[in-house]
């Protein structure tokens, strides 16, 4: 499997013969089995709306209005370019526009006294109309030296400063929407083919959001949807859940969670597995999956035979093998042998090698 070529080998299928001593590791308890029910994800926020803000024109940046983490409303002006140029282009186009205005009125007057041809006079309509859309352009351009907030937000990053020359759609603010929040997680393969075709509405899928120091209760979590394409680097698929900004404090796009989904509802078949740390799970000589239990009364371990499915961050699916409420060796599994005397780490304390571990 593509999951056993990080795992640590074990030195094959016979373990050697235990090493003087007692062996310092750390122990995982094994959850219970996850066929359906709440499960546990980590989580990344993100913003529902996000946008690269840009002008729409050119030129010397100067007044820039916010800074990064402002909120700003919506029509907001967020900065300024010197609009000096653009202001002689508009009084340029506006006497333009002058002239041909009260030579189109003069010839309306004139054609209908037949002092001068129909063609005559539609040439002068159409300048009228030519410089009438011109200065309606030079207008709008330097209406552009403002940029203003498409939508309420907060100001994410400012990527240029003050009498800086930008260029027409290069980016100056990354703005984004933090009224409503986007909560991702990533399925295992093997949660997402029991997954049904649609969802019903959007609470199909159970789940809310708990954040570290998070004082209040668990954040209800609305279902949105999930990928259809996996991860090329993970396997994994995403899952998005909508998330209203919470009213006692504030989260922002970037931030993690611990996602608890209920997916009962939302599969076929339910599969039983366990995730545990991906340095609980050894490989034989046979290329075979292993994990090292702990007995707690006798403070000794044994292999089990597992069958790893996909990993997920530090974590690895075990399809079979494992039961919930068993004690497995998480640290220092790479330095055991079977019926090995062990004893639980200290805080802080690292597993090292040390003479007579198996090989």
């Amino acid at each position: 499997m593509a999951a056993i070529g990080v795992l640590h080998a074990c030195g094959g299928e016979e373990p050697p013969a235990p090493a003087a001593g007692t062996r310092p590791v750390k122990t995982f308890i094994v959850e219970g089995g996850q066929s359906g029910g709440q499960r546990n994800f980590p989580g990344r926020i993100e913003s529902a709306t996000r946008a690269e803000l840009s002008f729409r024109v050119g030129g010397t940046v100067q007044d820039i209005l916010v800074k990064e983490g402002d909120l700003v409303v919506s029509g907001q002006v967020l900065a300024r370019l010197d609009p000096t140029d653009y202001q002689t282009v508009v009084r340029d186009r506006q006497a333009t526009f002058d002239n041909s205005q009260r030579n189109f009125e003069r010839g309306r007057d004139l054609v209908g006294k037949g002092f001068i041809s129909g063609t005559e006079f539609d040439r002068l309509e159409a300048n009228y109309k030519t410089s009438e859309a011109s200065l309606e352009a030079a207008r709008q351009d330097l209406a552009y030296t403002e940029l203003k907030a498409p939508f309420g937000g907060r100001v994410a990053k400012r990527h240029v400063e003050r009498f800086e020359e930008v260029d027409v759609k290069q980016t100056v603010f990354t703005l984004q929407d933090v009224a409503t929040l986007q909560v991702k997680i990533d399925l295992p393969e093997s949660l997402v083919r029991g997954l049904r075709e649609k969802a019903d509405d959007e609470t199909a899928v159970p789940a809310f959001a708990t954040f570290d120091g998070q004082a209040g209760p668990p954040l209800p979590l609305s279902f949105a949807e999930v990928s259809t394409r996996a991860d090329p680097q993970t396997q994994t698929f995403e899952v998005t859940f909508n998330m209203p900004q919470p009213q006692d404090f504030v989260v922002l796009p970037g931030m993690t969670a611990t996602v608890t989904a209920d997916l009962s509802s939302r599969l076929v078949q339910a599969e039983t597995s366990h995730w545990v740390p991906v340095s609980a799970v050894v490989a034989d000589s046979a290329l075979g999956s292993r994990v090292w239990v702990l007995d707690a009364q006798t403070m000794t371990v044994r292999s089990a035979a597992v069958t790893a499915g996909q990993m997920q961050g530090d974590r690895i699916e075990i399809r079979s093998g494992l039961a919930g409420g068993e004690e497995i060796v998480s640290v220092g599994a790479s330095y055991l042998a079977e019926g090995m005397q062990v004893s639980r780490m200290a805080t802080g304390e690292q597993a090292v090698p040390r003479a007579g571990d198996p090989d």
